[in-house]
């Protein structure tokens, strides 16, 4: 099958999530009876730390690393996220495999379960994505968005930990007061108890999620009302059932090109074949392919925020479209019915009508802007969806 017999050698990145997609790849081949073997590859967006994606220099920083690995012949394939994955392919590199999609969704996460329109005028929300940050000031321009980095349990630990440190806080002194009230007690002083905590702190520590335990020692540099993160990253983590989130309607909040999916990577050739006939998910293809298409021939990569979302629906796929402007306040957008028989091609001409109505004009000026020389580095986005 390989070179290397029957046993498949694909990269992965290291982050929990990507390793847990990673096993999703390697359990679906592995029932058709093929030994998987999954390396850990550290790539360029990984090494950068204190970099907005959009400001590493060219698309696929979390991607190109993977794929090198696979275009030497060190391994077979490589395992990515689709909305990582630059639109153009080196020669020979062929996308094998796309499995069903989970959830294309964006999720407004907050301690508290608030949806958006709820959260306080001027509120916090964690995103380095341009894309999420624009569609959350077009919607409202009076919240404060700041970057986020880490990987989806790092990002959820910094919108969780001022409130269960203010929290921890609150119920360390009314411990010690109880304590401090008992003694006077004993001492024949009348005492009114506050029963605002019927747990112990200990009691109340052991009760929490892992996760809530590793927020409360982070240390707080901003604090969060709200992060925004991809509903598929969420469920793929394990962390949506010790989280607090809605669903961002799609309409105002059109997900990246991609996102949701996987793609499995390699070298033209009976391999691809044998992982596409395994893996590869003929609806999802189309409906990314539309995406992909799109974000193709608008010229964005990652450095305009761009949404463009594709459902098939009968014999047609229906897509919707938004190019922003980096300050939210401009959009183009577009809703449209594209045959599945010739979905490319009609991609293609959506993206032309799109570019003509201005599209083209507020892309070109996130480029322009992206070139400009940064008087300081910020907190940059890893993929982690």
């Amino acid at each position: 099958m390989s070179k290397h017999g029957t046993e498949i050698r694909l990269a992965t990145r290291g982050s929990d999530l990507a390793l847990r997609q990673a096993a999703e790849v390697k359990a679906a081949l592995e029932d058709r009876r093929l030994a998987v073997e999954l390396v850990e590859v550290e790539t360029t967006g990984d090494e950068i730390q204190d970099e907005l994606i959009h400001r590493l220099g060219k698309t696929g920083a979390f991607v190109r690393s993977l794929d090198e690995k696979v275009l030497d012949g060190e391994l077979d394939g490589a395992i990515h996220s689709m909305k990582d994955m630059p639109t153009d392919n080196p020669e020979n590199l062929v996308v094998a495999g796309i499995p069903e999609r989970a959830s294309a969704n964006d999720v407004l996460v907050t301690p508290d379960g608030k949806e958006l329109d709820e959260l306080p005028e001027g509120a916090t929300v964690g995103t380095s994505s341009l894309r999420r940050k624009a569609q959350l000031l077009n919607y409202r321009d009076d919240l404060n968005v700041e970057p986020l980095r880490g990987n989806v349990d790092t990002r959820a630990e910094k919108l969780l930990a001022p409130a269960l440190q203010q929290e921890h806080e609150a119920r360390t002194e009314a411990e010690k007061e109880k304590q401090s009230n008992k003694a006077r007690e004993q001492k024949g002083h009348t005492v009114d108890y506050d029963a605002e905590f019927d747990r112990t702190v200990e009691e109340w520590f052991n009760d929490l999620a892992e996760i809530e335990r590793r927020a409360l020692e982070r240390e707080v540099e901003t604090d969060y009302d709200a992060i925004v993160l991809a509903q598929a990253g969420l469920e793929r983590s394990g962390l949506a059932h010790h989280l607090e989130y809605v669903e961002l309607p799609s309409s105002e909040f059109v997900p990246a090109p991609g996102q949701g999916a996987l793609a499995v990577t390699a070298l033209d050739g009976e391999l691809a074949g044998d992982i596409n006939t395994v893996l590869d998910h003929p609806r999802t293809r189309v409906e990314t392919t539309v995406e992909r298409t799109i974000l193709a021939e608008l010229g964005g990569g990652c450095v305009a925020p761009i949404g463009v979302h594709g459902l098939i629906q009968g014999e047609s796929v229906h897509v919707d479209v938004q190019v922003f402007s980096q300050d939210g306040q401009e959009v183009i957008e577009a809703s449209r019915d594209v045959p599945v028989e010739n979905h490319v091609s009609a991609a293609k001409e959506v993206a032309a009508d799109l570019a003509e109505k201005g599209a083209a004009d507020l892309i070109e000026a996130a480029k322009a802007d992206t070139d400009e020389p940064r008087e300081a580095k910020r907190e940059g986005e890893t993929s982690e969806e």
